[in-house]
């Protein structure tokens, strides 16, 4: 889209450049005699090459040749009775030489290379003038006899100094112009972001004691699990003794965590609404994100993980919230399982109705003893530097999420230390719904 962008400016600019060069040229004054004119018609096409990067300076210069030839011979034809075509041709030929050898010599000295340096970009557009006023004036003796003196010589070079100059002093302007805009335009985003962040503060907050709380919370509920489940056992006696208790506080905790997230949602969903946040994406900008994301998490871990991805098929934009929790999960897996440096690859392919994404690592891998429990709730082989365990949920929300979007998510079987590869096969439909 933005290729077809620059290459439709491009052609409004020539369009552009066709139409204003003989315009400007017509703003003139004969200095040397009745032939040779000086005009703001090069100063126009010298704005005009320095805009027109993706073009060819040599086809600009032979295009406002040509437009300011036939706009002078229209002029002729118009106002001069009678009109001879040879006469008018011969009168205003050496004007196309010059707008050609202007373009060319702009070419060949490389001089929008200096948009940086005026002073430079000034020199040589003295030595552009130059060179095209004596083409000019040598096709005039050769097709008019017009003959070239140093008076004349003389006089160009002072129209070329001070038209140079005046061409430099406009182009600066316009730059100057443009990095007060860009200026503004950055400042504006900066304060954007400011009231952005200190909006988000107070969630974090928030968000941090919610986590805290539902951290509480799993090994509350984890820890009745097991009693209860060695009840049934027959490993312990039936006793309600200390469980209402248990419950009443996983009730309160719960009720806590559900005001805190009141809080937070209506927060956040202030600011997606005024963020105005896509609710789907290509796969190329969603795989980005993620990818983003836990390299800045692998950094925060003090961890050097190479991240590589791919993807092959024509992919529709997929539910931005959906796709991320699914993959989120397992990434961040392989980012915590890698000890201190390692690789992890995401691999997505489209086969026909079905997508399916492939993420693997190279840790240290899960036991064969354990590939039979790792969907289970509060399974983990994960704990920090303080021995404190992870909640063992995340594998068991990411299945529960694939499961009801009717896709399937698949440990792969490897030898253990080589790894460990996750495979995710969901219809694609189901992942281009807005949920």
């Amino acid at each position: 889209m933005y290729k077809r962008f620059l290459e439709k400016r491009e052609v409004t600019l020539l369009a552009l450049m066709m139409i204003l060069v003989p315009l400007a040229g017509e703003i003139k004054f004969y200095p040397f005699n009745e032939f040779y004119r000086v005009s703001f018609g090069p100063p126009m096409l010298f704005i005009f090459l320095l805009g027109l990067r993706k073009v060819p300076a040599i086809r600009c210069g032979v295009l406002a040749g040509i437009s300011v030839l036939l706009f002078r011979i229209t002029l002729d034809l118009i106002f001069l009775d009678p009109f001879d075509w040879l006469a008018s041709l011969s009168i205003n030929s050496p004007s196309f030489f010059y707008y050609f050898t202007y373009a060319l010599v702009f070419y060949l000295l490389k001089i929008h290379h200096f948009n940086n340096q005026p002073w430079v970009m000034g020199l040589l557009g003295i030595i552009t003038e130059l060179t095209a006023g004596v083409i000019e004036l040598i096709v005039e003796n050769a097709v008019l006899e017009a003959p070239v003196t140093m008076d004349a010589l003389n006089k160009l070079i002072i129209f070329a100094i001070f038209r140079s100059f005046f061409v430099i002093g406009l182009f600066s302007t316009i730059k100057l112009r443009e990095s007060t805009l860009r200026e503004l335009e950055i400042q504006k985003q900066n304060e954007h972001m400011i009231m952005l962040v200190s909006n988000l503060y107070e969630e974090t907050i928030l968000l941090k004691k919610s986590v805290q709380d539902a951290e509480e919370i799993t090994k509350l509920s984890y820890n009745l699990y097991k009693e209860l489940q060695e009840i049934k056992d027959g490993k312990k006696e039936l006793s309600l003794e200390g469980i209402p208790q248990q419950v009443l506080r996983i009730a309160g905790e719960v009720h806590e965590i559900k005001k805190d997230n009141q809080r937070i949602l209506a927060g956040l969903s202030k600011l997606i609404t005024e963020q105005s946040f896509l609710d789907f994406l290509d796969i190329q900008s969603l795989l980005s994100v993620i990818v983003r994301t836990h390299e800045k998490y692998a950094d925060l871990l003090g961890k050097k993980i190479e991240f590589v991805y791919s993807y092959n098929g024509s992919h529709p934009l997929y539910h931005v919230y959906t796709f991320i929790s699914i993959v989120n999960n397992l990434v961040a897996n392989s980012v915590e399982a890698i000890k201190e440096s390692g690789r992890i690859e995401i691999l997505v392919d489209q086969k026909q109705e079905c997508l399916e994404i492939c993420i693997h690592d190279n840790g240290p891998g899960i036991p064969n003893q354990y590939k039979d429990v790792i969907f289970k709730p509060g399974f983990t082989l994960k704990f920090d530097n303080t021995g404190k365990s992870s909640t063992g949920i995340g594998l068991t929300f990411v299945k529960g999420l694939v499961e009801k979007l009717e896709g399937e998510v698949i440990l792969e079987n490897l030898e253990e230390g080589r790894g460990t590869t996750f495979i995710l096969r969901l219809p694609i439909e189901n992942l281009t719904k807005k949920r």
